[in-house]
């Protein structure tokens, strides 16, 4: 018998156990768990939103398949990740054209009801959008797992294939070059505004 509660935090483990056990429809729940972020990296890669949703639900299909190949004694959002970075990589290696803007998601209307706080958060969103668009897709993803996804280094080596030192590495330069391209951009806003 197996136990089944609705709503409530059971691992990925236990729901991976269930899948495997046959119970294919508690997959869902890890799809609802980590849809954000397999699209988040996604777009980190590719720069484009509907080409995001397109590799993260190519990612859970893969995934869903290889469950049983998976190593139970590692972590699934690692595994997943993953997943979602080589689809990412292998979609624009594919296509074999350079990234386009995210306009879309930085021109949003300021909603005037928001608190300073809250405006200061969005801008502050809206112009890390801007600059992760604008830097290589490595130091794009590397940003991205490590800040927003929160992923060890450790994690990210087993992410994106690069050793634990190299991503230390790495993930410096990325964000040396995230605070150059951010200046850049405040300081044309500055000028605009002038």
């Amino acid at each position: 018998m197996r136990l089944i509660i609705v709503g409530s935090q059971i691992s990925d483990q236990t729901i991976i156990n269930n899948v495997l056990g046959g119970d294919t429809t508690q997959f869902n729940e890890l799809v609802l768990r980590h849809k954000d972020y397999a699209y988040t990296l996604a777009l980190s890669i590719v720069h484009n939103p509907m080409d995001a949703e397109e590799i993260a639900h190519d990612a859970f299909m893969k995934a869903y398949k290889s469950l049983a190949a998976f190593n139970r004694q590692a972590k699934f959002t690692t595994w997943l990740y993953r997943i979602v970075f080589n689809t990412a990589v292998s979609h624009l290696r594919k296509n074999n054209r350079p990234t386009t803007a995210i306009d879309e998601l930085t021109e949003q209307p300021v909603d005037s009801s928001f608190s300073d706080d809250g405006l200061a958060a969005r801008e502050r969103e809206k112009y890390i959008a801007l600059g992760l668009n604008k830097l290589q897709p490595q130091d794009a993803t590397l940003i991205t797992l490590f800040y927003q996804q929160q992923l060890s280094l450790e994690e990210i080596g087993a992410v994106t294939g690069l050793q634990t030192a190299n991503v230390k590495v790495k993930l410096f330069r990325a964000r040396k070059r995230l605070a150059r391209t951010l200046t850049d951009i405040l300081q044309h806003e500055v000028q605009a505004i002038l």
